[in-house]
């Protein structure tokens, strides 16, 4: 869509060298030309594309299991099948078909020999194929060539037989028919025009409950005249016109048209004259028709045009898209193309201008017979091409955007149902440059055969490897993410009604040369995705202080629990002291009901207290200890001798280890043989955890007033 003029001075002499130079550039005369070739190697190498059609067979057909392999392919293992559908290996080396790829998905029920006969009645051997089936109520999508019925409206047994193998439904054991549809993307006065040069159309009345519909989309000289004449109103009306000069707006927009309203009105008119969003209606019209056959009826729906690789191609990978949601992420939308506009040959070198190893002369073939087929296809040589003319395909200008039609056709999808696709529009842009840029090799060539002959997979470098590169290093906030996309929102068919299929220029693509400021979608894409960055941001934020808030409250309960440890362990101290207070002073009382003076001293680990006897108060208090034990015959003292008491208080731990308490079990008088304490309520009864050691006077006992309870009646006569 940029149109590039170079301006030289009047009697130049290098005009024509350069003119020379820019035309073999853009038009090189051999294939290995291209700055694929000659670039050298590319750190974006290219698995084998084989690889890729084979695992998404696998996935159709419900083998979700098994992996392709380079090994799997070189052995001829990967012809797998479920209750319906099979692969088949007969086009291995090409021999069925040049333009279809070397694994076909067919019926179950069909034999690769029927397939071999059922090729002689289709256009270029394009015998029909299944291109998507449905997994639960097993409708299918099919795409071939048209048929070779001629003038004399030939019939072949084994076409019919391969056709009706796709209406085949297994339901509760029993073999049902379903619908039968077969789309024909042409006009119908073409259909009959190509029947005289020996192609056609089929007829209903041959292919049991079936139905013809014809959608009446343009060939691809139409589309290339289209596409002249919507690049040239572009180019003359847009703000930035590529010669300057011919551009109606002028001075910023105050005059358009030359200030004349009828000038302004032809000028928009000669949009609707160029056709080309009249002929993206079409495609988007009878795909969306194709889909909500296969959706809601769960017919079989068969696809052609005259050679099944140009409008075949649009409407079955575009039907495709609709149906299913695995098409519309970035994996499945790789393998969509690769599958049905690479692998059953649409021809990008005609179509896009490049330079071909094959001639590209339009010829309906009829095999004689079968009797070139080999029963073993795997052992046939590849076969090789006839050189032609290196610039067969600028001769008879071939070049049609098809594929650039189609990949508009997904952008209006794309704008209809913005939360429907993983991918964004500034993809498909990208996407669409690096198609056209030549620096890849996955879209050279017309077919897989070629691609496969020319080494390509090896040689030269690869666009998706490429465009994921640069995804993963932004990760999801890279602009080929769509901000929208919601998988779940259309987890099915998207069947829009014709109300909505009114399309409109694709300004990221269309207008980003002619209307830079009008084309604002790129910017308003970068704006919502700088916003959708910062709340990504600030969600990160909001995650990181809510994990630290889930930190703070386990910190701060360990700390309560800390807490309340602490608080225990106090109320234990506390209750601990308030008993041994109680017990001091039930202590204090009992030594003063001796008439006895205490003194408390307190120290860390024990409570020292002197008790002094009344009788005489002038004597120094001194602090003793427990004597040994004398001899019964041995007076200790004298009888008359004042009453002097030394008590100590210490803790239960210290107390069960202090000799105090054992003396005092020793040398108590009152303690009888083997019997326990005969005081219990006594000063030197063992109160709580505290312990108390008496030594006393016997004689000055027997003179004190004290309570008779404190002794049992025994014991007192015994004293």
């Amino acid at each position: 869509m940029r149109i590039i003029v170079f301006c030289f001075r009047p009697r130049t002499k290098q005009r024509r060298v350069i003119y020379d130079a820019l035309l073999r550039c853009t038009k090189p005369e051999r294939i290995w030309d291209l700055y694929a070739f000659t670039c050298g190697p590319s750190k974006f190498s290219n698995p084998n594309p084989k690889v890729r059609l084979l695992n998404e067979y696998f996935r159709l057909l419900g083998n979700r299991y098994h992996h392709a392999s380079r090994s799997m392919i070189e052995d001829g293992s990967f012809a797998l099948s479920n209750d319906l559908w099979r692969i088949s290996d007969i086009n291995f080396n090409y021999a069925l078909c040049q333009s279809y790829p070397f694994a076909l998905l067919v019926p179950k029920t069909i034999s690769d020999d029927g397939i071999i006969q059922a090729s002689n009645f289709r256009a270029r051997s394009r015998v029909p194929a299944i291109s998507w089936c449905h997994p639960g109520t097993g409708a299918v999508l099919a795409r071939s060539s048209q048929p070779l019925v001629g003038l004399m409206n030939t019939r072949s047994n084994a076409d019919e037989k391969l056709v009706d193998a796709l209406c085949a439904l297994l339901v509760d054991g029993k073999d049902s028919r379903r619908k039968l549809y077969i789309a024909d993307a042409r006009p119908r006065k073409n259909a009959l025009a190509n029947g005289a040069m020996g192609g056609g159309s089929e007829s209903s009345s041959n292919y049991f409950q079936s139905e013809i519909v014809f959608f009446g989309i343009d060939n691809i000289h139409a589309m290339r005249e289209s596409f002249a004449r919507f690049r040239e109103y572009l180019d003359t009306h847009g703000a930035a016109s590529s010669d300057g000069m011919s551009s109606f707006l002028r001075h910023g927009g105050w005059t358009w048209g030359g200030g004349n309203l009828s000038s302004m009105s032809a000028s928009v008119s000669t949009l609707g004259d160029s056709g080309w969003l009249i002929h993206v209606q079409s495609v988007l019209a009878g795909s969306a028709w194709i889909a909500a056959r296969v959706a809601l009826e769960s017919a079989a729906v068969l696809v052609h045009c005259s050679d099944g690789w140009d409008r075949t191609s649009q409407l079955v990978a575009l039907a495709n898209l609709m149906l299913d949601p695995y098409y519309r992420t970035f994996t499945g939308f790789q393998a969509l193309v690769e599958k049905d506009w690479l692998a059953f040959g649409h021809p990008f070198s005609d179509r896009v201008g490049m330079p071909s190893i094959s001639g590209s002369s339009f010829e309906l073939t009829r095999h004689a017979s079968t009797g070139s087929f080999s029963t073993s296809p795997l052992r046939q040589s590849s076969g090789s091409f006839s050189p032609q003319a290196s610039n067969s395909s600028h001769a008879q200008n071939n070049y049609s955007p098809i594929f650039l039609q189609w990949v508009d056709c997904v952008s209006q999808l794309l704008r209809i149902y913005p939360f429907a696709f993983e991918f964004s529009s500034t993809f498909l842009v990208d996407f669409l440059d690096c198609v056209l840029s030549c620096r890849f090799g996955n879209f050279l060539c017309n077919s897989e055969k070629e691609r496969q002959m020319c080494g390509v997979d090896e040689a030269c470098g690869c666009m998706w490897a490429y465009l994921t590169y640069m995804r993963s290093s932004e990760g999801r906030s890279h602009t080929h993410y769509n901000l929208f996309y919601d998988p779940l929102k259309h987890n099915g068919p998207l069947l829009p009604p014709a109300a909505a299929l009114a399309p409109m220029v694709w300004p990221q693509f269309h207008l980003r040369w002619a209307c830079p400021f009008e084309s604002q979608a790129r910017e308003l894409e970068a704006e919502c995705r700088n916003m959708a960055m910062t709340f990504s941001e600030l969600q990160k934020a909001k995650e990181v202080a809510e994990m630290k808030a889930k930190e703070y409250l386990a910190a701060m309960e360990i700390l309560n629990a800390d807490l309340q440890n602490e608080k225990q362990v106090s109320s234990s101290a506390m209750n601990l002291a308030k008993r041994a207070s109680k017990e001091s002073a039930a202590i204090q009382r009992a030594v003063e009901s001796l008439g006895c003076r205490v003194n408390f001293a307190n120290s860390i680990n024990s409570i020292d207290c002197t008790v002094d006897g009344e009788s005489s108060p002038t004597e120094t208090s001194q602090r003793s200890s427990f004597p040994r034990r004398e001899s019964e015959g041995t007076t200790g003292r004298d009888d008359k001798s004042d009453l002097s008491v030394s008590i100590t208080v210490v803790a239960d731990d210290v107390a069960r280890s202090s000799p105090l308490g054992r003396v005092c079990e020793t040398l108590c008088p009152l303690r009888a043989q083997g019997r326990g304490c005969q005081w219990p309520d006594a000063a030197c009864a063992q109160l709580g955890s505290q312990f108390v050691g008496l030594k006393a006077n016997v004689d000055a006992f027997d003179r004190l007033s004290i309570y008779d309870h404190y002794f049992q009646s025994d014991e007192i006569l015994d004293m």
